[in-house]
């Protein structure tokens, strides 16, 4: 059967795909979406506790504000669910979306001579003829549908379906265990009568201690609170700052790594000799700036007193993205023994349990994996050769020129891959920036200045946090958008405004065309 031609293809319907699906709608796009149901990570990687970490006003659409876009609680993932669906609705987004739809295969059928060479520019990103095929199987059937496009968004993410485990020694793994193991993934699947039944009375190990793990750990602890309730363990390798909200003494947070004031202290690629020094000799203000706030976290949150004090300055989770807001009960079922915590590096299973590198063992029932997901397999999964291999970088970075077209990878373009303070607002900008540039409005630089620029982005990365595999752009996201901006010929509104926030929304009061 001849495959479907079509122009554009937006692999996944999550935040990232309604994006591009929206600034593509004048090319009739086909959305696939391998579920039933929009919304990506906040419908099939939350839990019911699950709730943004933000507010409505700091995670909008620049066109769509949310209805209540002044209410200072931060939304549950239902709400952003509802959000995102109103939205979808608003632009007729749906209308591109086929449901039940999971892209299984892609193969190039491009010009392989032009996609070898990698020295000039860029080819051309609607050719008038298919590059790309797509194998798709529709409501998981044996069969599937191919269909041939010219350009190929993809807008899977880096989190959730595949997950991250660790890797165990020959008869120290899972299978040993006498308990049930499951991923955090599989948590999410659980309601709340299923949840609660599943650790109500259990001893409960929960391995990892970002916002999942600790998450996971409240609910534990809120569904042990009976008599016969077992405390819950957190398992921890790599300590991370958490926060209890934001504020620091007094003072808004955003003041400190949000403005473009704050932003200046630094270092940002393409910065000239001059500010080059300056923030050289500006160093120990930035370092000052994290003393500050880790002096108030110390002081407000209990972390001395559990042995959770990170080893690392705080700047380098926030430039990582890592930061996380931890939940205002958290700390008082730590006060009450329902969760406990034990740091360790190296650890495996048991029939009982789990053991430890120091010797020490702990009972469980249950084990979940808080340990995150692998994006790239994900990837590497439908992407075929030689451009699979692209995926791997010296750095350990995907080298995306802003954070959107690889620069070896011809006609495709990744979206929802490089991290911010506001993902939602980097998606959406970052999606206007692909639909001018699939428009012709403006070119691609050379395939070696668009190395050369996410080369630089990744140096200044790695000099400013050790977490720099992340690819978050926090700490110079001012200045990204900035760039993106001046590619596109529109100015913003900020560089006269040294005070206006990084997540200010995009939209069309903020950046104006020349």
């Amino acid at each position: 059967m001849a495959p479907v031609v079509s122009k554009i293809a937006i692999i996944g319907a999550g935040v990232s795909g309604l994006a591009a699906a929206k600034q593509l709608a004048h090319h009739n796009p086909i959305v696939f979406e391998a579920s039933d149901s929009i919304g990506g990570v906040w419908r099939h990687c939350s839990y019911s506790s699950t709730k943004l970490q933000s507010y409505r006003c700091d995670y909008e659409f620049s066109d769509f504000p949310w209805p209540d876009r002044d209410n200072n609680t931060f939304p549950s993932h239902t709400q952003i669910l509802d959000y995102l669906q109103q939205y979808a609705e608003h632009f007729d987004v749906l209308k591109c979306v086929r449901f039940n739809s999971k892209v299984v295969e892609i193969r190039f059928v491009g010009d392989r001579e032009a996609a070898a060479d990698f020295t000039g520019k860029p080819a051309t990103l609607l050719p008038g003829h298919p590059v790309w095929e797509v194998a798709v199987q529709t409501n998981h059937s044996d069969t599937v549908q191919w269909y041939a496009f010219e350009f190929i968004v993809v807008c899977v993410g880096k989190y959730g379906d595949v997950p991250k485990t660790p890797e165990f020694p020959r008869n120290r793994g899972p299978e040993i265990f006498q308990g049930q193991v499951l991923h955090s993934i599989d948590y999410c699947k659980l309601d709340k009568e299923a949840a609660t039944h599943l650790l109500e009375g259990k001893k409960v190990a929960v391995i990892g201690y970002k916002k999942s793990a600790i998450d996971l750990a409240l609910e534990c602890a809120e569904a042990n609170q009976g008599p016969g309730g077992q405390p819950c363990t957190m398992v921890v390798r790599t300590l991370h700052w958490t926060v209890p909200h934001y504020w620091v003494w007094g003072l808004p947070f955003y003041l400190f790594y949000s403005t473009r004031l704050s932003q200046f202290l630094h270092e940002r690629p393409n910065q000239s000799l001059l500010r080059a020094l300056l923030c050289l000799l500006l160093s120990p203000m930035r370092r000052g700036v994290s003393k500050f706030i880790e002096s108030y976290l110390l002081w407000k949150l209990p972390l001395q007193k559990y042995g959770l004090r990170p080893d690392h300055p705080f700047e380098e989770d926030y430039a990582s993205c890592q930061m996380a807001i931890m939940p205002e009960n958290f700390f008082s079922e730590a006060d009450k023994g329902k969760i406990v915590f034990k740091r360790a590096s190296k650890w495996w299973f048991s029939k009982e349990g789990i053991e430890f590198d120091d010797d020490t063992k702990l009972e469980a029932d249950v084990v979940i994996l808080a340990t995150g997901f692998d994006g790239k397999k994900k990837l590497k999964a439908i992407l075929p050769e030689p451009f699979r291999s692209l995926l791997e970088y010296p750095s350990g970075v995907m080298a995306l020129y802003r954070g959107t077209i690889h620069p070896l990878i011809p006609n495709m373009a990744f979206v929802g891959y490089l991290e911010s303070i506001a993902n939602l607002h980097s998606a959406e900008l970052r999606s206007i920036w692909l639909a001018r540039l699939v428009d012709d409005k403006f070119k691609l630089p050379s395939v070696e200045k668009m190395i050369e620029q996410t080369t630089k982005e990744i140096e200044v990365a790695k000099r400013t946090t050790r977490f720099y595999k992340r690819h978050c752009i926090s700490t110079f996201s001012i200045n990204h958008g900035d760039e993106i901006c001046e590619e596109m010929g529109w100015n913003s509104w900020r560089k006269k405004n040294w005070f206006s926030e990084a997540f200010s929304p995009y939209c069309s009061e903020d950046y104006k065309e020349n």
